[in-house]
């Protein structure tokens, strides 16, 4: 079995410094990081003083870039979005003013797509129960029921003009 060596807050320093310049990380993960490397209670103070002082890590600017990417490629709803931030222990503040940014036109032009799709590939015996299965799935990727509603009415507006 290979004994685990504890790492020092200058090299947990170095480590962390490389991982950032690639992507955007979060206190949090900086921190469960550190934890993992051993690296004690003081050093990971520091070193995460440090991170947030030359910038290397900012909770807005990645909160940010999160809610963009799962917004526009992973197509989450707001809810879902709030939750995997809550999940990094990003700040109430900081997540709500951001996800503010983001206009219900986004949130339909994601979704109403993706109904469109399901529709297709959903089979139900009546117009009730498709429905129930479309609010469903769009619940579960974290869309709000008033977005729901605004997709599903203009599915319907659509339908009839075909």
């Amino acid at each position: 079995m290979a004994i685990k060596k504890e790492m020092t807050g200058q090299q947990a320093y170095l480590k962390l410094t490389a991982l950032c310049a690639r992507s955007e990380h979060c206190q949090q993960e900086m921190l469960d990081k550190m934890r993992q490397w051993g690296v004690s209670e003081e050093e990971r103070a520091q070193v995460m003083q440090r991170l947030v002082n030359e910038r290397y890590v900012d909770d807005e600017r990645f909160t940010r870039a999160f809610v963009n990417d799962k917004i526009r490629y992973n197509k989450w709803g707001r809810r879902k979005v709030e939750q995997a931030l809550w999940m990094k222990r990003i700040d109430e503040h900081i997540a709500r003013a951001i996800l503010d940014e983001v206009d219900d036109e986004e949130y339909t032009a994601t979704l109403t797509p993706m109904l469109k799709q399901k529709r297709r590939t959903t089979k139900a015996n009546s117009d009730y129960e498709l429905n129930m299965k479309l609010i469903k799935f769009a619940l579960s990727r974290g869309f709000t029921m008033d977005i729901i509603k605004q997709c599903l009415d203009v599915e319907d507006e659509s339908e009839f003009l075909d």
